[in-house]
């Protein structure tokens, strides 16, 4: 009498078990998966949250798309990149996952099939699976620099195909797309008349700039488009829920999908009056507030860079981000290596098939550690390797 898209296999992996065990003993764990400032020591204003407060927020007064004063404020967001974009055109969320459930409504029937990078976020497939959507992966290669390629887009679309999925920067290798990439997706997807979703969450974490970087796909172009942030990352609060979408691209495929987009929100209204109205208190702060995440990153990432060359292990072609996705010796296979670093160590890290890579000698470490405890981490990996 359940669903078959809820039908997973919840048999707790071998990494998991051996962690659960770990714990139960009272043994340490260096934990370098930690992907919530909230809980990484990052130091918080004590009264960031007092705009959750105001008693404006007392009367509910729904708005599928999101209160004037939130889309405002997101919209204002995008700015700093460069980017003018009409409050109209944002949409509201309780999270990018949300934003995403949304727009596989919109965009799919069940069975239809959205493009995925390879490697990336892990949940793609069970957000897709969740809306009767199908994920196809598509490579990204690695040249120096992690790419797109026309070639791995044309193996994996099919009839059934109705978005391209990318992370800008991508998560975990922190690469961000270029403009004449990015120009070639949107040539893609509009020839093909789908549409392009751009997780942009990380947006924020550049490690250096750089003038080829594509701004954001709220720029607009051939093809629709969606560019997705939230406080999550922007502000480091997962806590408080509050995502958005800008839509560009074509005008009357903007307007339709908006039109569309409102009654799939409306049955719903998931997004708290509270949360909505503190949102433009909020992004005013965003500076304040990433600056000690990006503090921690920049140094973990700076003790990193400085102590893999010479050892078995390198980190390349990252631009930005929260993680560190590492090459190591692939005579181990990643899931072996993690399970004896744990075991002898005490460390965690992801093996690289959480993300999704392809091939075996890929380990991920979070930059969000603290960084006593991401330098004694890696100092073990080292050790072992």
């Amino acid at each position: 009498m359940l669903s078959a898209r809820t039908a997973w296999d919840r048999t707790p992996n071998r990494l998991t078990r051996l962690l659960e065990e770990r714990r139960a003993r009272g043994a340490p764990v260096l934990d370098l998966t930690l992907s919530n400032p909230t809980q990484a020591g990052i130091p918080y204003p004590p009264d960031l949250l007092a705009p959750l407060a105001d008693a404006a927020a007392i009367p509910y007064e729904p708005s599928p798309l999101g209160l004037p004063a939130a889309r405002a404020a997101a919209a204002a967001d995008f700015a700093r990149r460069g980017v003018q974009v009409e409050p109209a055109h944002v949409v509201i969320t309780a999270s990018t996952s949300e934003a995403y459930a949304f727009l596989f409504k919109l965009l799919c029937d069940p069975g239809d099939e959205v493009l995925v990078p390879r490697p990336s976020y892990p949940l793609f497939e069970y957000l897709a699976g969740l809306e009767s959507v199908a994920t196809r992966p598509y490579a990204l290669r690695f040249d120096g620099e992690w790419h797109a390629s026309p070639g791995a887009l044309e193996h994996a679309v099919t009839p059934r195909t109705r978005a391209l999925v990318t992370v800008h920067p991508n998560n975990p290798t922190g690469s961000f797309l270029k403009r004449g990439e990015a120009a070639a997706l949107l040539a893609f997807c509009a020839e093909r008349e789908l549409a392009l979703v751009s997780d942009e969450v990380f947006a924020d974490y550049a490690f250096a700039a750089d003038a080829r970087r594509f701004p954001t796909a709220a720029a607009g172009g051939p093809a629709l488009a969606f560019a997705l942030g939230g406080l999550s990352k922007s502000c480091g609060l997962p806590q408080v829920k509050v995502g958005w979408m800008a839509v560009a691209g074509p005008p009357a495929l903007r307007a339709e999908a908006l039109a569309r987009l409102e009654i799939v929100a409306d049955t719903a209204l998931s997004v708290s009056t509270p949360a909505q109205r503190a949102l433009p208190a909020l992004l005013a702060r965003r500076e304040e507030l990433q600056a000690p995440i990006r503090a921690r990153v920049q140094a973990n990432r700076a003790w990193l860079s400085a102590r893999l060359p010479g050892t078995a292990a390198s980190w390349p072609g990252a631009e930005g981000g929260w993680y560190a996705a590492l090459r190591v010796p692939a005579h181990v296979p990643d899931e072996e290596r993690v399970l004896g670093l744990l075991d002898t160590r005490g460390v965690l890290v992801h093996p690289g098939f959480f993300f999704d890579f392809e091939a075996e000698g890929h380990l991920v470490a979070s930059l969000l550690a603290r960084e006593a405890d991401f330098r004694a981490g890696i100092e073990a990996l080292l050790d072992v390797l």
